[in-house]
């Protein structure tokens, strides 16, 4: 039976789960909320959809850095005390979605574990058109092809990220609403431009559209402004509006720099419908030097593992300064605030220790790359930072070139009975075998992490031959070499 809303009759305010039966609606000793009911059994009060809990704690976090138009809080409230649907659009202009993106997933899955629907849109159409949004100039025209490969991409990006969050770190007793992932192509497609622009585009004026900053900067510049990009706003306004008759959608959540467009789906919606619907506007992430982080910068964490490892990731947030670390966990990790106060409180009383840093580094790690993905970042910080033999022990082949990049691998036989100073140049770690003598004896040559010093050491017999039938040779700080023996 579908679920419907009826008023509590409780006899406390209903804001936890009841599973244990029939719920008796009597005219007594209301809670003043609306409940869910589902076969007669209260499902979830109305009161975990409330816009106060919801959106007061992403104020407080600061994820939320304002709402479009804020000059209707009575309507937003009324709005969102019963589940609805908010969406985020990315253009699969790359391959993977980056951290710069993070941000509008952590709003999708506060508003999923609040009970609302959350809908990711793939701009399978809007890509080809092109954002002028925060731009100079206008991008490079992508092929179809080009975008239908980047769509693949950006779509298993958003499933790991929900179903990390699901397996890992949500231990909900409710089901959480699904993510809905969506390509805007699905709904250009069959129209054609006669018809778009006498049904939708009759509802925008060129004035207003002139307004946006995002086309008065570019207006005011050299390169201008193609007649494409100018058409974006009217794109994405129309999906607004594709989502809102056909998804229950009122809310659409985007960077600042997005507000222009947020207002024209706004004004589009409200013209067809006389109904109000919202955006709400997530702050631009920067990097610690004030750069925006995003893929054009050059400077992209990227989600995709291929393009940045989970220990490459891990690292980037181990690594941020202190300065970063309460507003960070605030925004890309759901530990509660008061627990968020204790861990910097505690980073702040040893801050070399960074703790910090730790449990940033951690949430954010399993919440991308599951808990997989956060093993193996510890398993290579581990080998790189902690010198663990057994971590590398652990490790496979894979995994290990991923962690020294560009390093060259060796394929030897596993019987050869090699001293360290004939490994070294049977792969190739000196030009000749005096340097090789010189710089082992001086202590400049490690084995699996630990310093070696004698050139004529049997490497097999010594144990350097790991359980994994991999050896770790590192010449100096940097310049490593894996050897993988074979039987």
């Amino acid at each position: 039976m579908a679920a419907f809303i009826q008023r509590c009759t409780l006899r406390y305010r209903c804001r936890k789960i009841l599973k244990l039966g029939p719920v008796l609606i009597e005219s007594s000793q209301q809670c003043g909320e609306s409940c869910i009911f589902q076969n007669g059994y209260r499902v979830i009060c109305s009161t975990e959809f409330s816009t106060h809990d919801f959106l007061t704690k992403l104020q407080t976090r600061g994820i939320c850095e304002g709402i479009f138009p804020s000059t209707r809080p009575d309507e937003i409230k009324q709005l969102m005390s019963c589940p609805q649907s908010l969406y985020c659009g990315f253009d699969p202009t790359a391959d993977s979605l980056h951290i710069g993106n993070l941000l509008s997933l952590m709003v999708l899955l506060h508003g999923q574990r609040a009970g609302h629907t959350p809908i990711a849109v793939l701009g399978g159409a809007t890509a080809l058109i092109g954002d002028p949004s925060g731009k100079s100039k206008e991008r490079r025209a992508m092929t179809a092809e080009e975008v239908e490969n980047n769509i693949l991409g950006l779509m298993e990006n958003v499933q790991r990220i929900f179903k990390n969050h699901s397996d890992s770190i949500s231990h909900s007793s409710i089901p959480l609403s699904p993510i809905k992932i969506l390509n805007n192509r699905d709904w250009y497609k069959s129209q054609d431009v006669i018809t778009f622009l006498s049904t939708t585009g009759r509802h925008f004026r060129l004035g207003e559209m002139l307004s946006k900053s995002s086309v008065q900067s570019r207006l005011n510049s050299k390169e201008g402004i193609s007649c494409t990009e100018f058409m974006y706003q009217v794109f994405q306004a129309s999906d607004w509006l594709h989502l809102y008759q056909n998804h229950n959608c009122s809310m659409q959540v985007g960077g600042n720099d997005q507000t222009g467009n947020i207002a024209s789906g706004f004004d589009l919606i409200h013209r067809i419908t006389n109904k109000y619907v919202f955006g709400l506007l997530v702050p631009l992430i920067l990097s610690p030097s004030g750069e925006k982080l995003g893929k054009s910068t050059g400077n992209s964490v990227w989600l995709d593992p291929k393009k940045t490892s989970p220990f490459e990731f891990y690292q980037y947030f181990f690594n941020l300064p202190d300065s970063c670390v309460e507003r960070f966990l605030k925004l890309f990790t759901f530990l509660p605030c008061e627990e968020i106060s204790s861990v910097v409180e505690t980073h702040l009383s040893s801050p070399e220790k960074r703790a910090g840093q730790k449990t940033l580094a951690e949430q954010v790690t399993r919440l991308v790359h599951g808990d997989s993905g956060l093993e193996s970042a510890q398993r290579c910080t581990a080998v790189l930072f902690g010198n663990s033999v057994s971590a590398l022990s652990s490790m496979g082949l894979a995994e290990l070139q991923q962690l020294v990049k560009n390093a060259p691998t060796t394929e030897l036989p596993s019987a050869s009975d090699l001293c360290l100073k004939d490994l070294c140049m049977e792969i190739k770690c000196f030009k000749n075998e005096a340097d090789a003598d010189r710089i082992i004896r001086a202590g400049g040559v490690y084995i699996n992490q630990q310093r070696v010093s004698d050139p004529e050491l049997k490497v097999g017999k010594a144990g350097h031959i790991l359980p994994n039938h991999i050896t770790l040779v590192r010449v100096g700080k940097k310049n490593f070499h894996v050897v993988r023996w074979w039987v």
